[in-house]
């Protein structure tokens, strides 16, 4: 008798395509501007039409850092939701369109004014550099869509606890609730900075700007923006790989611990971005160094968890030699296989994260491009990858179509081309940054000096890498389009694996979330209240605003 495929909710499924849509658009337009750089920093190519270098990197830092990876992971969590936590009410899913269309609306503005010239002020918008008022709105915009959608996901979750009293909630929809969490508690920094400095200074209601409150503000945002990014990967990692490779998730409770650790430790530590800073006690740029690397805990949790779980599975198959158990693992299969080498990838990332929180070691690379290379490593590389990987069940699940055998195999050519192309790359950026190559910065000989004809074929590797990587993306939205409209219809699994039978039995104590909340504040009241205080109490007279129309 064939077993029946648990599916999401067409309504809902409807509502997170449409978040998947506009997350592979801006795929496409921001890996045009990726690439476009990449070969202006060659030497070898100049931009037409008066296109701006660093209008360019603005754009392809938005579109994809903020963008592609907002959209894609609210999307795969309204699904996530519906297909563990039941179907969504009506009220849900409508508070999930206004999010939705608030947040497209406030891209669609935000884009304009980068690609008009308006806004090159690069993903981070520095001040003093200013851009027009239209793009912190759009900003803006996009951040309250996506308060609307995390609060509709909280009051679902809450509704399903509502209806089993005694229960611990889903563990899929339990780490969606601590990544909303996480987000909403983080932007609040951005939101802050935005609403109370940006615009108002943009609109010339205040003369001057707080340069390293802004800076303290975003960076309070910018870090646990990462986890943002991160935890939906460890999410595909805990609990759909498992049933991918048809083995067991090796513990519940470990799972939702690491979770609640990523909470606690991912937000005060913005300070590690800001140790070049002035203006900033040492002391408390050494209290966030040291719960920076507490952060090591939950991610080495993890990838115990992982391997375990892998080792666990090969055995079960007759794996008996140390590393028998690889073979028995589906290296045909791209839902397994790309996710897999975003794992890999995570462990060199994650020691040059490391080498980047560490004050000494962040002296060598700082504002080199090696911090680029780092960041391409860990999330165009980890996160995406991951992304892709669920992209290959997900889409299909939703729209009734089927993730074909020569899909497949295009999945797996894609992976392999991604894969080279970062390397190349990425490995290019870093070993430029030991050589100082700066980042931020377009092709320059730099009045014919030595050191910077050292860094050109590093920067011609960087080329090479990145026109590969666009190729993936070509690759990756040729596929999409597939499964969203083309494929042949059929049914695929929203694969959710189970717990091993004889683990412990998870505790109710994880679903205290008054108290996570509040080890939270404190958290962040220790890292933050007293040197922020000072920040504002012995703040320089300020900057006025500079256009960057380059």
């Amino acid at each position: 008798m064939r077993e029946t495929i648990a599916k999401v909710d067409k309504k809902d499924a409807k509502l997170a395509l449409a978040h998947m849509i506009v997350a592979f658009t801006a795929l496409f337009l921001g890996g045009i501007c990726g690439l476009l750089q990449v070969l202006v920093r060659s030497g070898k190519m100049e931009l037409p039409a008066g296109i701006g270098y660093y209008q360019l990197l603005t754009a392809h830092g938005v579109l994809l850092a903020l963008i592609l990876t907002t959209f894609f992971i609210i999307g795969f969590q309204f699904a996530g939701m519906s297909r563990t936590a039941g179907t969504l009410s009506d009220k849900t899913r409508l508070a999930g369109w206004i999010g939705f269309w608030t947040m497209t609306i406030g891209t669609a503005i935000t884009t304009f004014y980068i690609l008009t010239g308006e806004a090159s002020v690069l993903y981070t918008f520095y001040a003093p550099l200013q851009a027009h008022v239209g793009f912190y709105i759009g900003l803006a915009l996009v951040v309250v869509g996506s308060w609307i959608a995390g609060f509709a996901m909280f009051v679902h979750y809450a509704k399903w606890k509502k209806q089993h009293p005694g229960q611990n909630g889903p563990l899929l929809s339990f780490m969606i609730v601590v990544n909303m969490a996480l987000w909403l508690i983080a932007s609040l920094g951005v939101a802050a900075t935005v609403l109370l400095q940006f615009i108002p200074w943009s609109l010339g209601w205040t003369e001057n700007i707080n340069v390293l409150v802004s800076r303290t503000l975003f960076w309070y945002f910018g870090h646990p923006l990462v986890y943002f990014w991160l935890l939906p990967a460890y999410m595909i990692w805990y609990v759909v790989i498992p049933k991918v490779i048809g083995g067991k998730i090796f513990s519940d409770s470990l799972a939702r611990m690491s979770f609640i650790l990523f909470l606690f430790f991912s937000i005060p530590v913005g300070f590690h971005h800001q140790l070049t800073e002035p203006g900033i006690d040492p002391f408390w740029k050494y209290i966030q160094v040291v719960l920076t690397l507490m952060v090591v805990i939950p991610s080495l949790m993890t990838a115990f968890s992982m391997f375990a779980m892998f080792e666990r599975f090969g055995r079960s198959k007759g794996a008996s030699s140390l590393f028998g158990w690889l073979r028995f693992l589906p290296w045909k299969d791209a839902r397994f296989l790309v996710p897999f080498i975003g794992m890999i990838a995570f462990i060199p990332g994650g020691a040059g994260g490391i080498i980047n929180a560490s004050h000494q070691l962040n002296q060598v690379v700082h504002n080199t491009i090696w911090v680029t290379g780092h960041f391409h490593l860990t999330i165009a590389t980890t996160v995406i990858l991951t992304f892709f990987g669920a992209a290959y069940w997900l889409i299909p699940h939703l729209t009734g179509r089927t993730f074909t055998n020569q899909l497949n195999q295009l999945a797996i050519v894609q992976a392999v081309v991604w894969s080279i192309g970062m390397l190349i790359m990425s490995g290019a950026m870093h070993w430029a940054g030991l050589y100082g190559a700066p980042r931020r910065s377009s092709f320059s000989l730099y009045g014919n000096s030595s050191q910077a004809a050292d860094w050109i074929p590093y920067q011609i590797a960087q080329a090479v890498g990145g026109t590969m990587l666009f190729l993936g993306i070509l690759l990756v939205l040729y596929i999409v389009v597939q499964l969203l409209w083309f494929a042949p219809k059929g049914d695929e699994e929203f694969p959710i694996g189970e717990t091993e039978e004889h683990a412990e039995k998870t505790p109710l104590f994880f679903d205290k979330w008054w108290l996570w909340i509040i080890i939270v504040v404190v958290l962040i009241l220790l890292a933050y209240t007293i040197p922020f205080t000072h920040m504002i109490d012995q703040a320089p007279p300020g900057s006025p605003g500079y256009r960057n129309l380059c």
